[in-house]
């Protein structure tokens, strides 16, 4: 088995990379999963699943149905590589498309995370809020301004409970020729948060 460990944050160098799909590092995706509050069971949509490390993630930990959707096929074809790496493919359900046509599809699930939105911030969340089940959780990173902007608007609009909303900065060790430097990646917001009363949410589509 290539994880044999229950915590979150697998290495990134086990996954399966390509140059033009980006993957979510593994400091920034523990904290995502545990913003999740997964366990076994949960169902779970990834939207803009990218590599799969995060749809890998949360298969280890539910051991239930995850819906991975992605508009780049090269995505899709990776995401299925390291879910099949992982042994996880067959928990999964890899969805080629853009999530505002997809996700109406979909069943309602226990958590949905957020990677990316294509410019339809708003859409996409309340599409998602609309497919999460009551007390269900919603988490939603970016590093966007524009997209941090929208997510928050129609999150508090939304009335989602307990929001959350946390920057993370991750600096990496490098070693160079005189010693040891930090590298600094981007800032990531993580936002994260409850669904409350269902009613609210019937009218998207």
């Amino acid at each position: 088995m290539t994880w044999n460990y229950k915590t979150p944050g697998i290495p990134d160098e086990l996954f399966d990379r390509t140059e033009s799909v980006p993957i979510t590092k593994e400091d920034i995706r523990s904290i995502i999963i545990s913003k999740l509050r997964l366990r076994e069971g949960l169902t779970t949509i990834d939207i803009g699943c990218g590599s799969g490390s995060i749809t890998v993630e949360i298969a280890l930990q539910t051991k239930a149905k995850v819906y991975a959707i992605d508009s780049d096929m090269d995505a899709i074809n990776l995401t299925k590589k390291n879910l099949l790496k992982f042994g996880t493919l067959e928990d999964a359900d890899i969805i080629h498309g853009m999530a505002q046509h997809v996700l109406p599809n979909l069943p309602r699930v226990d958590a949905i995370v957020i990677g990316g939105t294509t410019g339809e911030t708003d859409r996409i969340i309340n599409l998602a809020l609309s497919k999460l089940k009551e007390g269900g959780r919603l988490v939603l990173t970016s590093i966007l301004i524009e997209t941090i902007y929208k997510a928050l608007k129609v999150m508090q609009d939304s009335g989602i409970q307990d929001l959350d909303i946390t920057q993370v900065s991750i600096a990496k060790s490098k070693k160079t020729s005189s010693g040891t430097m930090m590298i600094s990646r981007n800032p990531v917001i993580i936002f994260s948060g409850t669904k409350g009363n269902d009613s609210k949410y019937k009218n998207f589509n």
